[in-house]
């Protein structure tokens, strides 16, 4: 966007200055109303030119405020875009982390189950040997 009023600011001063051009010429010009008739042909040639160049000036400066345009409006809309896949990023990788944590907690649950189970068969295990421990004795 900076570059932008840049640009703007360029084109600006090259207006000013195709302006000031054009008012030097016209000065020029006055005097040139004084001179022969043939000065005045040659002046006359000149200023035509001058009107061809300063079309042709005007129509490229046109068109690098026509670009500048399009570049602004193109980096407004890639910075959207980045900005959207960067939300759509972002919350994916949000899901699939809490996708991921829920399955671990998931694992730890089965696990603590898996323990349990394994403590309670662990102690049936010691009151029988314990219970069968005096039959093996006598």
């Amino acid at each position: 966007m900076q570059r932008a009023i840049q640009t703007k600011k360029l084109i600006h001063r090259s207006s000013l200055f195709l302006v000031c051009e054009f008012l030097v010429e016209e000065k020029v010009g006055d005097e040139a109303e004084s001179k022969t008739a043939e000065e005045e042909e040659e002046f006359e040639a000149n200023i035509a030119g001058s009107e061809e160049m300063e079309l042709s000036i005007s129509l490229i400066l046109e068109k690098i405020e026509n670009y500048t345009q399009r570049v602004s409006e193109l980096l407004e809309s890639g910075k959207t875009m980045i900005r959207a896949l960067s939300d759509e990023f972002e919350e994916k990788v949000v899901m699939i982390h809490k996708h991921q944590v829920e399955k671990w907690q998931e694992e730890i649950r089965e696990l603590r189950a898996l323990d349990a189970s394994n403590e309670e068969a662990n102690a049936l295990l010691h009151n029988a040997r314990y219970l069968l421990q005096p039959i093996r004795d006598n």
